[in-house]
């Protein structure tokens, strides 16, 4: 699962663009996107490291 470049406009939208480029919708979808599965990836280390199939809040917040 992706967050696609459309929910990508619409965050940049309800910030206070009129309008957002394909280009600038296309980068920051890959930027999220990039940051998104870096912290779950971690999280999910995490949750084995402790032996658990859970991943909880702490697992995302030691991830950041």
């Amino acid at each position: 699962m992706r967050i696609s470049k459309m929910t990508i406009k619409k965050i940049l939208k309800e910030q206070g663009a009129e309008r957002v480029s394909e280009s600038a919708a296309t980068e920051l979808a890959r930027i999220v996107n990039r940051y998104a599965y870096s912290i779950a990836k971690r999280a999910v280390k995490l949750a084995a490291h402790a032996k658990r199939k859970t991943v909880e809040k702490a697992d995302i917040d030691l991830a950041k």
